[in-house]
């Protein structure tokens, strides 16, 4: 019995041995597999996109993005029996700006808070009566007076719906 324990130990450190070997060559080769597809995929990517690219490209902008972090909100109104403002509200950004990106990433709550509060401080009949221009513009004013890494130049409704 005692002469089958260095065996019974010596056949677990060949198989722990035998498995980190295989990890370690599935890790490596993930690894290699995973930079030349990437570099594939970006080449074939700019190869598609052929001569369209501007200044703001090289400068490792890129095409700016729709925001649509915010998502579709669903605000009481402050009449005294609430009405229902559905409001999808969008932006363009630059996702080279990564410092601005993860602003916007880490805000999302705020920018919905500035919102609730601003649409939500109205009665369907003010909502009705304001140019949505005018509230478009207010809500850009609070959005860049709480970024500080960037500033967004125009908002998008793609829903503004009331219900009284």
């Amino acid at each position: 019995m005692q002469q089958d324990t260095p065996r019974v130990l010596s056949f677990v450190h060949r198989s722990l041995l035998i498995c980190l070997i295989v990890l370690g060559l599935i890790i490596i080769g993930g690894t290699i597999y995973g930079i030349f597809l990437r570099a594939t995929t970006v080449d074939a990517q700019n190869g598609a996109r052929g001569n369209q690219t501007n200044d703001s490209q090289a400068a490792g902008q890129g095409q700016p993005l729709t925001f649509t972090g915010i998502g579709r909100l669903r605000i009481a109104t402050a009449d005294p029996q609430p009405g229902m403002v559905i409001l999808f509200v969008s932006f363009l950004y630059h996702p080279g700006d990564k410092a601005f990106a993860e602003e916007l990433a880490l805000r999302v709550g705020d920018l919905r808070e500035i919102v609730r509060e601003y649409i939500g401080s109205f009665t369907v009949a003010e909502l009705q009566r304001h140019d949505e221009e005018i509230i478009r513009a207010e809500l850009l004013r609070r959005f860049n007076a709480t970024l500080r890494l960037g500033r967004i130049g125009t908002l998008f409704f793609s829903d503004f719906m009331m219900m009284e």
